[in-house]
C-alpha cells in the first residue's frame, strides 16, 4: 500500500520499541525469495511459499489488507458478469475456488443468496454479441430476462463442479413481489441463486499471514516497511551468501532503512506495481486500476426490505450493483471509475449520490439519506493497462511478468498483474509455482484443501457453534464474550481465550467487543503498527460505526505500553486514528454513538 500526500501522515516514533518482524529482517538480511505487497495476494503467495519450506520474506508498506484487498465489495464470488466477457478460464477458476473457500475458510467465508430484480424479458439480446465482441458498453440496454436465464445456466454448470450450492430459480411478479415486497411493483422477474462472502476480509487475510509465519523460522514478514529502491551488486561479494543487488527497505514506522538481498523478488503492490517497479529503477506501465467506492449504512428499512439477501443488479446506467446485508448493516456499491494517478481515493459526493439512486432504482420506496451512512470506503482494483475498453469490461484475470533485479546478479522480479480475492489461492499456487522453479525447489503440499487458520474445526452448524461457546465459558469469558472471540478468530479464539486468562483481564469502557488483555494480545500478535490498525483492521468496529472518540484514546492508551509509546506518541496516535476516519472514511467521530 503505497500513500500519497492527501493521505493522513501516520506518526513515526523513533524510540519505540523495535519490531520482531523488523529485528528478523536486519539480523538476517537475504532471503530466497522477498515479497513485496501485503494484500492477500502477496499473503497467499507468502504462505504457500513458506509451507514448501522456502526462505521468504514478506514486506508490506502500509498495514496487511489496507489496500484494494480491503476496499473490496466482501464478496466470494463466481463472478457471473465474466461470462459476457468470454473470460470462460477464469469463471471456471473462481466458482472452484469459491467453493473451495466455502470448505477450507468457513469461519469468514459464508453462502449469498443473491437475487436479480429483473424487469423486461428479451431486452439486450441483440446488444449482447456486440458487447461480448468489442468489450465497449456504448449505449445502455438493459439484461432482461432471457439472456440472464442464459446466463445463470451457464453459471449453473461451471458452478456444480466440486460444490453443491443449489441451481439458480426463476419467480414470476407476484411471487416474486411476495418474497421480496419492497421491490418496484413493475418488475416481471426474479432471478435467486447463491455466491459467498467474506464478512472480514482483513481478518482472513491475517489468517493466511499466520499460517505462513507459523511455518517456521524460514518465513518472516513486516507490516508498515516499504521498498524504497535497489543497491547493485558490489564486485567484492560475489559468492558470499546472498550476493547480488539488495533491495533498500525502510521502517515506517521509525524511518530506519536497511537492505536485504532475495534471488527472487515479487512485487504483489496491486495498483503500485508499476511505482514499485520504478522504485526500482525499471519503471514500466503495467496498470490501470479502477477506483471502486462503496458505503455502509446503519438502514434499517432497508436492511428489513433485503431479507438477507443481497441484491445484484443492473443501474439505469449498465453498470452491475450491489445491495446486501452484513450482519446488521447494509453494504452498497460500487462504481467503477478509472482512478488515473490517484491510487488513494476516498468515496465522493457523487459516488453517495449514485449509490441512493441505485437503492431508488429497485426499492422506490425505501428512505435513505447521509444520516444513515456510518462508514464509506474506496479503493483502486489492480487491473491492467485496458486504453479504450470500457472499465466494466476490463479482464479481472491476471498475469505475471518477468524482468532482470537492475543490478543484480541474475535476480529476477515478477510482477503480478490483476488478480481477485476468490481466486487468491489458486492464483498464489501459480505465482509460488514460478518462484519454486526459479529457486529449484520442488513443491511438497498443496494448499488446495488445506483449513486456513481458524477455519480448521470450525462448527458446520448453528448448534456447533454453540457447543463450542459453552465448552470456552467460564471466568472473565461469558457465552456473548465467547461468541465474539469465535466470530474474530474462527477456533483460534481457542488460544486467544488462553492468553487472556493468563491475568485479570476487564472489558473497555467504550465497547463491549473488546478488553485490555485482548489489545494486548494483538498488539504482541498481530503486527499492529497504529491505533488505527485495531479500529478498520483487527475489528469491524468502523466498518460498522461503533467508534467513539472515547474508544479511540482508549485503543491508544491501551496499546501505548506493549508498543513503546510515550505520551506525546499516544496521543499523536489517536489524533491520526481521527484523521484517518474523517479523511479516508468520512466518519465524524463526534456524530457517532455507541
Amino acid at each position: 500500500m503505497h500513500r500519497t500526500d492527501s493521505s493522513p501522515t501516520p506518526p513515526v516514533a523513533p524510540h519505540a520499541s523495535e519490531r520482531a518482524g523488523v529485528a528478523s529482517l536486519k539480523q538476517r538480511p537475504g532471503a530466497s525469495v522477498l515479497i513485496i505487497g501485503g494484500g492477500i495476494n502477496g499473503v497467499g503467495t507468502f504462505r504457500d511459499l513458506a509451507l514448501q519450506g522456502v526462505d521468504v520474506v514478506l514486506v508490506e508498506r502500509g498495514d496487511f489488507c489496507e489496500g484494494a484487498s480491503g476496499a473490496s465489495s466482501h464478496m466470494i464470488h463466481g463472478g457471473i458478469r465474466y461470462l459476457e466477457n468470454g473470460e470462460f478460464r477464469l469463471v471456471n477458476e473462481s466458482v472452484v475456488e469459491r467453493n473451495r473457500l466455502l470448505r477450507i475458510a468457513p469461519h469468514y467465508v459464508k453462502p449469498l443468496q443473491t437475487t436479480i430484480p429483473i424487469f423486461s424479458t428479451f431486452s439486450g439480446i441483440l446488444n449482447a454479441p456486440l458487447r461480448f465482441l468489442t468489450h465497449r458498453s456504448g449505449k445502455p440496454q438493459e439484461r432482461g430476462a432471457a439472456l440472464i436465464k442464459v446466463g445463470l445456466s451457464l453459471y449453473d454448470a461451471f458452478s456444480r463442479k466440486g460444490g453443491s450450492v443449489p441451481r439458480h430459480r426463476f419467480l414470476g411478479r407476484k411471487k416474486a413481489l411476495e418474497e421480496l415486497p419492497r421491490l418496484r411493483p413493475d418488475l416481471k422477474y426474479t432471478a435467486t441463486y447463491f455466491d459467498a462472502s467474506v464478512h472480514n476480509p482483513e481478518r482472513l487475510t491475517l489468517d493466511v499471514l499466520h499460517d505462513g509465519l507459523a511455518a517456521g523460522t524460514h518465513a518472516r514478514a513486516a507490516n508498515y516497511v516499504s521498498a524504497v529502491g535497489v543497491t547493485a551488486a558490489s564486485p567484492s561479494a560475489e559468492g558470499a551468501g546472498h550476493d547480488g543487488a539488495s533491495v533498500r527497505l525502510r521502517d515506517e514506522l521509525t524511518g530506519e532503512e536497511f537492505d536485504i538481498t532475495a534471488d527472487v523478488v515479487v512485487n504483489t503492490t496491486g495498483a503500485w506495481v508499476d511505482q514499485t517497479n520504478g522504485s526500482f529503477g525499471a519503471p514500466t506501465r503495467f496498470m490501470g486500476g479502477t477506483k471502486g467506492s462503496h458505503i455502509v449504512l446503519d438502514a434499517p428499512e432497508l436492511l428489513a426490505a433485503c431479507a438477507g439477501r443481497e441484491i445484484f443488479f443492473e443501474h439505469s446506467d449498465g453498470r452491475i450493483v450491489l445491495i446486501y446485508p452484513m450482519g446488521d448493516r447494509v453494504l452498497v456499491g460500487t462504481t467503477d471509475i478509472d482512478a488515473g494517478e490517484d491510487l488513494t481515493p476516498v468515496c465522493t459526493d457523487e459516488e453517495i449520490q449514485y449509490f441512493f439512486d441505485l437503492i431508488h432504482h429497485v426499492f422506490p420506496t425505501v428512505a435513505v439519506d447521509q444520516g444513515h451512512i456510518v462508514y464509506t470506503f474506496s479503493g483502486v482494483r489492480p487491473l491492467p493497462r485496458h486504453d479504450d475498453t470500457a472499465p466494466g469490461f476490463v479482464s479481472r484475470d491476471y498475469r505475471i511478468e518477468r524482468a532482470a533485479l537492475p543490478g543484480g546478479r541474475g535476480q529476477t522480479v515478477l510482477s503480478l498483474v490483476g488478480g481477485k480475492w476468490t481466486t487468491f489461492r489458486a492464483l498464489s499456487e501459480h505465482l509460488a509455482d514460478e518462484v519454486l522453479t526459479l529457486v529449484g525447489q520442488q513443491r511438497t503440499q498443496s494448499t488446495a484443501e488445506l483449513a486456513i487458520g481458524g477455519g480448521r474445526g470450525f462448527p458446520a452448524t448453528p448448534e456447533g457453534v454453540q457447543a463450542w461457546v459453552k465448552a470456552h465459558v467460564g471466568g472473565s469469558i461469558d457465552a456473548a464474550r465467547a461468541e465474539v472471540l469465535l466470530g474474530r478468530y474462527g477456533t483460534r479464539a481457542s488460544e486467544v481465550i488462553d492468553f487472556l486468562r493468563q491475568a485479570d483481564d476487564s472489558l473497555l469502557q467504550s465497547t463491549k467487543e473488546l478488553s485490555v488483555r485482548e489489545l494486548l494480545y494483538m498488539a504482541e500478535h498481530e503486527h499492529v503498527g497504529h491505533a488505527i490498525d485495531i479500529l478498520i483492521r483487527r475489528t469491524s468496529l468502523a466498518f460498522r460505526g461503533l467508534v467513539t472518540a472515547e474508544l479511540v484514546d482508549e485503543v491508544a492508551g491501551h496499546l501505548a505500553g506493549p508498543l513503546g509509546w510515550d505520551a506525546q506518541q499516544t496521543r499523536q496516535e489517536a489524533l491520526h486514528a481521527k484523521a484517518v476516519l474523517a479523511e479516508r472514511h468520512r466518519v465524524e467521530i463526534d456524530q457517532l454513538v455507541d
